[in-house]
């Protein structure tokens, strides 16, 4: 409980308000930003949505959307030729079936192609404030570096360790953070330990400090 309290306070004082840094305007164009997201960073995320967003206004635009075209708008974030095809069903089933609403329902949502339970934690805790925890790649490397979670564990079970760890109300806003941490200061390679209040708790800090 102790390095809990310790990783929220420092998490506070780091990110006290976190915000997502994917670009969005709509709960659509959210959902299709963490569908690209996927393998991907948000910066080259950012740097293809404007152009399909503005090219394709609507989703029956995007629904009508050649997949080819798609395909050459979002190559820099890779697997584009999969993503291009989640994309224009994506809009084409929200058009169809729900008056181009993007459903709140889970069930529903992981039935959409590309679409995961991470990416359903990340759309409903960032677009409608719902406590999950998202355990993308960084949140699963924090986890692990710091003995919230065993280092074979799936990201199912450091999602479900979390949510034992860490206050409901906390949950969508320490994602948030532990993203932005482990982006800017856990990172994979080059992590910044010496200064880190957290290192005494960190499988790796023998390893990173030498």
């Amino acid at each position: 409980m102790m390095m809990t309290s310790k990783l929220l306070e420092y998490l506070d004082t780091l990110f006290p308000d976190p915000k997502c840094e994917l670009l969005y305007a709509t709960d659509y164009q959210l959902l299709m930003a963490v569908v690209l997201s996927a393998q991907s960073t948000d910066k080259r995320v950012n740097s293809v949505t404007p152009v399909i967003f503005s090219k394709y206004p609507s989703l029956e635009d995007l629904a009508n959307a050649s997949v080819e075209d798609l395909e050459d708008i979002i190559r820099p974030v890779g697997s584009f030729r999969k993503k291009a095809r989640f994309i224009k069903e994506i809009a084409r089933r929200l058009v169809d079936e729900f008056n181009g609403v993007v459903p709140v329902d889970r069930e529903v949502l992981e039935s959409f192609p590309g679409v995961g339970r991470k990416t359903v934690n990340v759309f409903l805790a960032e677009f409608y404030h719902y406590p999950a925890i998202a355990v993308d790649t960084h949140v699963e490397r924090v986890s692990k570096r710091l003995k919230l979670a065993y280092l074979n564990d799936s990201v199912l079970d450091v999602e479900c360790k979390l949510m034992k760890k860490i206050p409901r109300e906390s949950w969508a806003k320490f994602h948030l953070q532990m993203v932005l941490f482990g982006r800017y200061y856990c990172k994979a390679v080059k992590p910044l330990c010496k200064d880190c209040p957290l290192k005494e708790y960190c499988r790796e800090k023998k390893k990173n400090l030498d």
